[in-house]
Parts: structure tokens; sequence; C-alpha cells
């Protein structure tokens, strides 16, 4: 009877996953690298990106967010709320295209030296690694080390709810950096964005993270949310 209860668990289990099933990664079409690079659009107020958030995992629709450019000159400021979650942290740019209040990543961060938020060289193939270190957004006592790796992987032409865009498609990583929990003794993230020059914005931004503790084998490291932003429309 034991047996045959453990094996009914096992299968109900193995049924409710196959019926939950994971956000489809992106598709494009692949592009040859563009003549003439094309021109980022440059910030001006009024400016604004609406983005579906969903939970990679199982499609959830987590919330729906709208970034909108509320002032510009030395810095570029963009001001941030979701359906679900309410008024988010501004995110601050300066120059435009290198961040130094990022708040995609929990917790949200201040970078002491700008961080790029798009490859400098839109060039397929092209690498770069950035450093710098950050505080905790409202917590200036602690300085910790980030360094981010930008691949460029190819020009790719896709379509979501917003419209078809040209997108460049880079993948960031994140290796070891340094966490303001010091629980976590090891961190790691990445992600894959679809940046479109057009909009000076991305089109697709899907990734995560993962961690360890201590006595925490990589194998069993434990996730950050694992989500993916799709634009709905833009102005």
């Amino acid at each position: 009877m034991r047996i045959l209860c453990l094996t009914f668990l096992l299968a109900v289990t193995a049924f409710l996953s196959a019926c939950i099933s994971s956000q489809p990664y992106p598709s494009g079409v692949v592009q040859t690298q563009p003549i003439s690079t094309p021109v980022i659009r440059m910030p001006r107020i009024g400016q604004e990106w609406v983005y579906n958030i969903r939970n990679v995992f199982n499609q959830q629709l987590v919330d729906v967010v709208t970034e909108r450019v509320v002032s510009v000159g030395d810095q570029v400021r963009i001001q941030r709320s979701g359906v679900q979650a309410g008024s988010l942290p501004d995110e601050i740019q300066s120059p435009w295209g290198h961040v130094i209040e990022d708040p995609h990543w929990n917790p949200p961060q201040k970078f002491l030296k700008p961080v790029p938020l798009w490859p400098e060289s839109l060039t397929v193939g092209s690498h770069q690694f950035y450093k710098s270190q950050y505080q905790v957004l409202g917590y200036p006592e602690g300085t910790y080390y980030w360094g981010i790796g930008t691949n460029v992987m190819q020009w790719e032409l896709v379509k979501v709810p917003a419209g078809e865009f040209l997108t460049l498609k880079y993948h960031n990583e994140i290796p070891y950096f340094e966490s303001n929990d010091v629980f976590r003794v090891g961190n790691i993230r990445d992600e894959d964005v679809w940046f479109s020059p057009e909009i000076g914005r991305w089109v697709i931004r899907r990734g995560s993270g993962r961690y360890i503790t201590n006595g925490v084998f990589w194998v069993n490291a434990y996730w950050e949310d694992y989500l993916q932003w799709e634009l709905v429309s833009w102005k």
C-alpha cells in the first residue's frame, strides 16, 4: 500500500509539472549586421515603455510595469510603477545608456561608477567586461563588488505585443558578484536582452540568478526570480 501511495504521488507530481509549462524562449529572425549602425534614440521627457512581466517557470503574469522619462539633462530619470506593485524605485542614467541607479535587480543598486545598460559596441561578436561597486539604494554604509560581461550575439527581428522591431541580442553575465546578504557566499546572474535602438530600450529582457549559502553546493543552488519582460507599448 505504501509503495502504491508513493507511486500515485509521483504520478500526480509529474502530471502537474506537465500541465505547468514554462515561458517559451523568445525566437526571432536572424538579420545580418546593418551596414550603417542604427542610431539609438535619445531620451526626451514623456517617452514611455510598458512591459508585461512573466514568471518564466509557469508563464504567470507577475505585473505590468510602466517606465516613463520624467527628466533629462546631466541625469536621465525614469519613473516606474506597476499595476500590482504600485510605485517602484526610479532608474537614473548618467550619461544616457549608463546606469547609476538600477532598480532591475533585487535589491535596487546605486553604482559608484556608471555601468553600460547596452553594449558600447553594437557589432556582432564584440565583448566587454565592466567592473564597478554598488551600494544598496538607501543603505550607503555598505559597498559591494559588481562585474558584468556583455557578449553581442546577433541582430534579430522580433515580434512582441508592441509590434515588430529590429533588435540587438546580447547576453549579460554577472559572475560572483558580492551580495549585501551576508548569508550568501556565492552569487551569479545572467540574462538575454533584445535591445531596440529605435525605442532606446529593450523589447525583451529575460534573466535570473542563483546563489549558495554555507554548506550548499552549486548543484543545489537557490534560484532568484526568473522573469521575462516583454514590451506592450511605447511612445
